[in-house]
């Protein structure tokens, strides 16, 4: 499900839901968003011809303090619930544990998620947008909207075959409008390592893709990248990119828990089910910081985590 400027993006016709309004006919954007990532975790369910008793855990969180939209969609659910916070990195975070939850045997069935919203996270994390405060050119728009995935034992669908958990990498960024900057050493640390933990390179991606970098970010995992002899061609794209066009001013794209997973859940899963996709290398990225940090003058520490996906 997504959001309505989302909706207005190049991506509309992969999601299964779009919103007319930011508070889908709730007095609160908490509220909305809790609503919003329930009816998706429910649609990711009826999908798998499954039920709510069947999902042996839930692995899923949010940005909202406390990851309170998760919590209470957790409630409501009645599922074996473990919250997980890893910022706009959450979504690639649930995949790892979910999959090595059902690889391990203590699961058959495991429910990932992870939602945003844009003015929940704004006012949260820089500047309630009722005051009208200029956004700087290297400024992200947080994706409204949700994803899920239900993970399982067997299946017909594409398979995770690799993980690689990242390091949290703080090179020193301390700007809350430019998070693509604070984030891209971890992108660009987890790609290399998953390259040389798995013997692979970028060639045997169809398509490799950041969660959350935007425009400016991904640019600096690309140089990143050249200085370690690894060269990135156009099947290295950021979901924060794909999202949106550039005629709808969200200046370096989307961010967001929600930004990599409406497009992996959309774009990419059906990509990967239309065949022009067949090996997918998700890099989840996550900036660590909270509003007591920021006010503490420290900086943001990034986080990537990366998932292989093949058909």
């Amino acid at each position: 499900m997504a959001g309505p400027k989302e909706a207005e993006g190049p991506l509309k016709k992969t999601f299964d839901k779009t919103l007319e309004d930011m508070y889908y006919g709730e007095k609160t954007w908490e509220k909305a968003e809790q609503k919003i990532f329930q009816e998706t975790l429910e649609l990711a369910i009826n999908k798998a011809s499954l039920t709510s008793d069947k999902i042996d855990y839930l692995l899923a969180g949010d940005l909202s303090n406390q990851i309170i939209a998760t919590n209470f969609t957790a409630r409501n659910l009645g599922i074996p619930f473990l919250g997980l916070y890893g910022a706009c990195s959450t979504l690639y975070e649930s995949l790892i544990l979910g999959s090595m939850l059902i690889d391990g045997g203590y699961a058959r069935y495991v429910l990932v998620g992870a939602s945003s919203h844009y003015a929940t996270a704004e006012r949260q994390f820089r500047f309630p947008i009722e005051q009208g405060v200029q956004r700087a050119m290297s400024a992200q728009w947080t994706v409204t909207g949700a994803g899920a995935i239900v993970l399982a034992a067997q299946g017909e669908g594409p398979r995770i075959t690799h993980a690689t958990v990242g390091r949290v990498i703080d090179f020193g960024e301390g700007d809350a409008s430019d998070m693509g900057a604070a984030m891209a050493p971890a992108a660009a640390d987890t790609l290399l390592r998953h390259l040389s933990d798995t013997g692979r390179t970028t060639a045997d991606y169809s398509l490799i893709a950041s969660g959350d970098l935007g425009k400016y970010g991904r640019e600096l995992v690309v140089r990143l990248a050249e200085e370690q002899a690894v060269k990135l061609s156009d099947t290295y794209v950021d979901c924060g990119v794909l999202v949106f066009d550039e005629s709808q001013d969200t200046h370096a794209g989307g961010s967001g828990c929600a930004c990599s997973a409406v497009v992996t859940c959309g774009y990419i899963l059906n990509g990967m089910k239309e065949g022009w996709i067949k090996t997918f290398l998700g890099i989840g990225t996550g900036a660590l910081l909270s509003p007591c940090s920021c006010q503490q003058g420290e900086t943001i520490p990034g986080i990537a985590h990366a998932v292989a996906l093949e058909n």
